[in-house]
């Protein structure tokens, strides 16, 4: 690679060289990922997975592909990019196994306007991460250098990953009947959405983020938006182990109004107790802040609620202890009722 140099490129914004630097550096954050199937270098031209098919008879494989949105308007605020990276994974990971696949790889792109290498190998240290906690490996990726496209100092991140269920085990949110208990699972913040009105609401281009908030336990506003989403991999995989889930939904844009039908057959709506929900601190203070409807909130937000799944009530309590097992903090937060509503929160 050392005789691979474009001078015309360079001067035209491209520095190739830098390219093949930020591929050294960031090789020792995917090299922990490989444990988990991948079986090939990084710099080929295509990424290589073995696929264990072992108890599985008729295997179905299940996409999903997101990004980080404008979340990461956050990171350049306060130069902070080595957990946008977990964002990008979680985002991805978190909608397949809502049909109980099992994540196998991810691919992320990152767009530059400028490639600064230590800058895009902390990028991808938060995405080996992410992949590690979702125990999927990262088998290759992208980094375009993009100049006049983007601003030098800023970048886009997306993602894209494969999992795979057998076909007998796909959830059908036509089992979900009248009856049945809606768990949550806890956020651990604002997540990956709605960050286009967090930041009209709390002018963060324009007020100091990193100074810290009593009303946010001492956390700086920038430390409590950037805190990454949750991975509920292991968990979800080990609950659908032990107990019969009938449907699961990722709370994601568009809030509980959005996402929960999602997981419902036409005829059902889902009731939520609103006390039930372990509100966190920062949607108190963006709603303030904002003067933003309630509705709005449970529109746009998770609320504290990254992930809804529906079981019978005989095996509530049951999935509560599995759940637990797995180091999560389970609530019930609702019940399925009979009605065209799709949500209601009481």
């Amino acid at each position: 690679m050392e005789k691979s140099f474009s001078e015309s490129y360079k001067a035209a914004g491209v520095d190739i060289t830098a390219g093949y630097k930020a591929v050294e550096l960031m090789k020792e954050h995917v090299a922990k990922t490989m444990v988990f199937g991948n079986t090939t270098d990084l710099g080929g031209f295509g990424g290589l997975m073995e696929l264990d098919l072992t108890g599985i008879e008729k295997p179905v494989l299940v996409s999903g592909t997101d990004g980080v949105g404008t979340k990461l308007k956050l990171a350049f605020l306060m130069d902070k990019h080595d957990t946008v990276g977990i964002d990008c994974v979680a985002m991805c990971v978190n909608d397949i196994i809502c049909v109980g696949a099992k994540p196998l790889f991810f691919l992320d792109y990152v767009a530059v306007g400028k490639n600064v290498p230590e800058k895009v190998a902390n990028i991808v240290s938060g995405i080996a991460k992410g992949c590690i906690e979702a125990e999927a490996a990262l088998v290759g990726g992208e980094t375009a250098e993009m100049p006049g496209f983007y601003p030098e100092d800023e970048y886009d991140l997306a993602g894209f990953s494969v999992g795979v269920v057998d076909k007998s085990k796909i959830l059908d949110k036509n089992a979900v009947k009248e009856g049945d208990v809606i768990i949550g699972l806890p956020s651990s913040g604002v997540h990956s959405n709605g960050f286009s009105l967090v930041r009209k609401v709390l002018d963060v281009e324009n007020v100091d983020i990193k100074e810290p908030i009593e009303r946010l336990s001492g956390k700086s506003l920038g430390e409590a938006l950037l805190t990454p989403t949750r991975i509920y991999v292991k968990a979800v995989l080990k609950l659908l182990e032990k107990v019969q889930v009938k449907s699961i939904a990722h709370i994601t844009g568009g809030g509980f109004y959005e996402n929960i039908p999602r997981s419902l057959p036409a005829e059902m709506s889902a009731r939520i107790f609103k006390d039930k929900i372990p509100t966190l601190e920062i949607f108190q203070y963006i709603q303030e802040v904002g003067n933003i409807p309630e509705r709005d909130m449970f529109n746009t937000f998770n609320m504290g609620v990254g992930m809804t799944i529906i079981v019978a009530e005989e095996n509530s309590e049951k999935a509560m202890e599995v759940l637990k097992e797995a180091g999560e903090k389970p609530v019930i937060i609702g019940e399925i009722v009979q009605g065209e509503e799709g949500v209601v929160i009481c």
